[in-house]
């Protein structure tokens, strides 16, 4: 392969030139480097969880347990594969195939880097490029939820379909946060091409901040850190990770919608979500860390975002919030569903909208007065009511009300309530035995002096189980 380094950014004039030949090397070459990824991602965040619990962690297949994630995957196509009697057939087998499906499509818009000579054939680092690309990504993540619905529907079983119910409900709320928190970039950015909002955060934007001359990051991470925050949350949501991993759910569900999955099948949800949790760390690489184009120092060197390299650095900054989805799942325990769909919908949802709407005021003003310092000032002042207002704490107390009036409130036939204290009560049957036999021993050991103290020796003779020590 002859290269040329051409530190040149494509533009939507680039795409749909290439041969059919380099067309099908690009799709090849996506397909491998996300199983790569895939397995890769896996271990990664086996050992990466293994460190924070303090345990060994794979390291016996391959270097240091490299290759325990490989031989899984060779492992799974040969195990055996058991359907159940009541499930639909040809939407049980449709379903992962929809999953893994949508999940290597919306790598298809993703940029790895700028123009490149590959076998003499200039092109661009990216496989295609639309002018509404990003649409493009939503949707095949909107579509890849019918596969966890239909595959929850079609098993024919009860948890499969709870989990199937709950993943509707969360990718409808987390799904509109996650647009929402878009529309800002497309705002800044005046277009939906991956490769034009790369190249509007290629340079910074120079203010006027109380008459100082200065230039902001040209990344939206900052410039629009309340869309890159919710972008964040959403996104974990979004593809079903701890704490919002409720469609699975192990301890409530068994394992959720793919709990009568086995062998390749069930391999191909495992491989649909990994490839999502790329492909969502991908996308928010593009909108708002500069995609492919080199980090601050490194962007000083003049070849740092030409010919190959800018690869590495896209890499980079996927891994790196590849940690963060794993660093979430060793932290935070998984949230209970009602407080899940509260967070989306009074949260995320409304702080969304608002911040859209303060961004167009501040986009206005702009225009208008020509000094594009009220993009930071007022923005920052505008967020910060807004959370404050939406978190602050109502002041209303609930009425206190003690532990026995909240048993004598209980409905007639309510299970018992469990003990406070976390002890175990003594059997029934054995406080009835005891009851039983008490007259018997007090007449068998004697009374005391009147006090109901027995002699130390006495055993119960009318017992034919022997001693009173035995029956305990």
């Amino acid at each position: 392969m002859i290269t040329t380094y051409l530190a040149q950014s494509p533009t939507l004039e680039d795409f749909g030139k290439d041969v059919w030949w380099l067309v099908l090397l690009k799709i090849v070459a996506v397909f491998v480097m996300l199983l790569l990824l895939t397995l890769f991602t896996i271990n990664y965040e086996r050992k990466v969880v293994a460190r924070m619990a303090v345990r060994p962690g794979p390291n016996q297949v391959g270097p240091n347990g490299w290759f325990q994630s490989l031989t899984d995957g060779l492992k799974l196509p040969f195990k055996e594969e058991i359907i159940p009697k009541t499930a639909d057939k040809a939407i049980y087998f449709l379903a992962p195939v929809i999953s893994a499906t949508c999940a290597f499509t919306a790598f298809a818009v993703i940029p790895f880097g700028p123009m490149v000579s590959i076998f003499g054939q200039r092109t661009p680092l990216q496989l295609t490029d639309t002018p509404v690309s990003v649409l493009l990504v939503l949707a095949c993540a909107s579509i890849g939820v019918y596969g966890i619905v239909l595959a929850g529907w079609a098993s024919g079983s009860t948890y499969p379909l709870l989990g199937g119910l709950r993943s509707t409900a969360q990718v409808i709320s987390y799904e509109v946060a996650m647009g929402l928190s878009i529309v800002a970039v497309f705002m800044t950015a005046g277009t939906m091409s991956t490769s034009e909002i790369i190249r509007a955060q290629e340079h910074g934007n120079p203010i006027n901040l109380f008459g100082l001359e200065v230039t902001a990051p040209g990344w939206y991470a900052v410039l629009l850190a309340p869309s890159f925050v919710i972008y964040a949350i959403s996104a974990v949501g979004e593809v079903n990770r701890a704490p919002f991993d409720l469609p699975e759910a192990e301890s409530e569900l068994v394992g959720g919608f793919h709990t009568e999955y086995s062998s390749f099948k069930f391999a191909m949800f495992f491989l649909a979500e990994y490839i999502n949790m790329i492909t969502v760390s991908a996308l928010c690489t593009t909108l708002f860390l500069g995609g492919w184009r080199a980090p601050w120092p490194i962007s000083f060197w003049e070849g740092a975002n030409s010919g190959w390299w800018p690869m590495l650095w896209f890499l980079g900054k996927v891994l790196l919030l590849l940690f963060g989805f794993i660093w979430l799942r060793a932290t935070l325990p998984r949230l209970r569903y009602d407080q899940f769909m509260r967070f989306g919908w009074k949260i995320l949802i409304p702080v969304s909208l608002l911040w859209i709407f303060a961004l167009a005021g501040i986009k206005i003003v702009q225009q208008q007065e020509g000094g594009p310092a009220q993009y930071l000032i007022i923005g920052s002042i505008v967020v910060v009511v807004l959370l404050l207002a939406l978190l602050w704490p109502s002041g209303k107390k609930e009425p206190t009300i003690s532990l026995e009036e909240q048993i004598a409130a209980r409905p007639k036939g309510s299970f018992p309530l469990p003990p406070m204290d976390l002890q175990v009560p003594p059997s029934p049957r054995a406080r009835r035995d005891v009851a039983e036999r008490q007259p018997a021993l007090t007449g068998a050991r004697g009374d005391t002096a009147g006090t109901g103290e027995t002699g130390p020796g006495a055993t119960d003779q009318s017992s034919p189980s022997g001693p009173a020590d035995k029956e305990v």
